[in-house]
């Protein structure tokens, strides 16, 4: 058993949530019970990965996707049931984004290089003044036999512009939403770029830099650094976890 601040302690200092500005209110978002025996991990913080965490028995939630990101709201509507939800049941949420998606070791980024077994990884993909993706190099392979490692580590169909060389040799990944950094990938010459979702300008991006990318939907694309959370908190704290999978497919 652990206390509901030792384990936020842990994570806020574990992923320099305090040193990464971020829309998102890092941290512990909503205040539940203090003490601590089963911590439920999912994506996306939304009614129905709380109703499933509290069957769970869940003490605390851990998300990526938060319900606070910057901005003061009345607790009607959707917002006002998550919340009150969690306060009736006494479950605390916490949620980390941007720290998540840069952490070098347990970051969304860094886990979908380490699938491909990526050498040479450095940051790349700036947003809002930080970096937040990474790239590397990995041994040549056929861009088909690239998304099926991909596929397999996300759990996931993903979705191909293929306008680049047919055999991959470097790599970038930008999980979730980061389709807009293309154009970095672009200007590192890489042969392929991994993302969450796509928008409309993506593609002809894309045939115009002779550039392939991979699309494994926002979702899928960060569950990995959740699942390494996952086992980073079982073993330091011998809580009971569990990874609550909302499917996703977007």
């Amino acid at each position: 058993m652990a206390t509901r601040e030792e384990v936020i302690r842990f994570l806020n200092d574990y992923l320099h949530s305090a040193e990464i500005p971020d829309s998102s209110c890092n941290g512990l978002q909503v205040q539940g019970r203090a003490r601590v025996q089963k911590i439920v991990f999912g994506v996306s913080a939304g009614l129905e990965l709380f109703k499933k965490a509290h069957a769970a028995g869940a003490d605390m939630i851990v998300v990526h996707h938060g319900l606070l990101w910057g901005k003061e709201q009345p607790l009607t509507g959707t917002f006002g049931r998550r919340v009150g939800f969690l306060l009736r049941h006494d479950i605390s949420l916490a949620g980390y984004h941007l720290p998540l998606d840069k952490h070098p070791q347990i970051g969304h980024n860094a886990l979908l290089l380490q699938a491909l077994q990526a050498q040479h990884v450095r940051p790349f993909a700036s947003y809002h003044g930080q970096d937040i993706g990474f790239y590397g190099e990995i041994k040549p392979a056929a861009l088909s036999a690239v998304v099926r490692k991909l596929e397999r580590f996300c759990g996931a169909k993903a979705l191909q512009l293929a306008f680049g060389p047919k055999q991959i040799r470097t790599v970038g990944a930008v999980s979730g939403g980061g389709w807009s950094m293309i154009t970095d990938a672009a200007a590192l010459g890489l042969d392929l770029f991994v993302t969450g979702s796509l928008d409309e300008p993506a593609q002809e991006l894309c045939r115009e830099n002779r550039l392939n990318c991979v699309a494994l939907g926002h979702y899928n694309s960060e569950k990995p650094g959740v699942l390494a959370l996952m086992d980073l908190l079982g073993q330091r704290f011998g809580v009971q976890t569990q990874f609550i999978d909302i499917q996703n497919p977007i």
